[in-house]
């Protein structure tokens, strides 16, 4: 667990034994607020210490954590199942499973020393993803893969901006895709939207939702109730896609990770 800027790793003493946590001071949060993050792990946000009653939140953070031990432990214990699941793949291209459009695809690799270049066939039939590596390919079957997932990741995004940019009375200046490792999408002042490439292998309703996200700060550029109502109004489950994906995201980001065995960030 690194600490970026602003925060601390603390420890509390809890029933069931010591709980690492990262200490996040927000401006924005008026109380305590807790994240159990597949990568990071316990996150409790506080107030800054300039705020009165904040300065040394330890003992309010220890009851807050002991009232929830049950449900924290429970989280980490699923994480970690999942981490061990993604450590125990078989490598990429002899039988791994990765998700594709939020189904689960075995990838198999073929050698083919007369192919002209190297190419990626899905069969939506049987849930299956065939590189074929041509003899001059100097990328690793996992390059040959990704760089054909990015071009179906902008196709993707594309057509959700077209779908929805009208509706909402935007247009953007730009849209990339791009392989953020913290955002799954994000929009600037200049109307410039950036999505992850790896939102194709989430369920079409998830990139949906964070492509209409990022949509709306077209309209509203905060999070605030009219950003909310507007969201809201166009993807009423967005919610539960948000969550889908922050429980997923340590096999999105691990998905074609070349290493043997896998591994899944932490």
């Amino acid at each position: 667990m690194t600490p970026g800027s602003g925060e601390q790793i603390a420890r509390a003493d809890l029933p069931g034994g010591p709980l690492d946590y990262l200490l996040r001071r927000s401006a924005r949060c008026r109380g305590l607020r807790i994240t159990v993050h597949p990568e990071r792990g316990v996150i409790v946000s506080c107030p800054p210490a300039a705020r009165r009653g904040w300065a040394q939140p330890g003992p309010q953070i220890e009851k807050f954590l002991a009232d929830r031990q049950a449900w924290i432990r429970r989280h980490l214990a699923d994480q970690a199942r999942r981490r061990r699941a993604l450590a125990a793949r078989p490598p990429l291209g002899v039988g791994r499973t990765i998700p594709f459009g939020g189904r689960p695809h075995t990838v198999w690799v073929r050698h083919v020393a007369g192919a002209p270049a190297s190419t990626v066939r899905h069969d939506p039939v049987t849930d299956r993803l065939e590189i074929t590596v041509a003899a001059r390919e100097r990328r690793p079957p996992e390059a040959v893969l990704e760089a054909w997932l990015r071009d179906r990741a902008r196709m993707a995004v594309i057509a959700a901006v077209a779908r929805h940019a009208a509706a909402l009375g935007v247009s953007p200046a730009a849209v990339t895709v791009r392989d953020a490792r913290t955002r799954w999408g994000s929009c600037s002042r200049a109307g410039r939207l950036s999505l992850s490439w790896r939102l194709i292998l989430a369920p079409p309703e998830a990139l949906e939702a964070v492509v209409v996200h990022e949509l709306c700060h077209l309209r509203v550029f905060g999070h605030g109730p009219r950003f909310r109502a507007l969201l809201e109004a166009r993807v009423p489950d967005h919610v539960r896609w948000r969550r889908w994906l922050h429980d997923h995201a340590p096999e999105l980001h691990a998905a074609l990770d070349s290493s043997e065995g896998g591994q899944a960030a932490a």
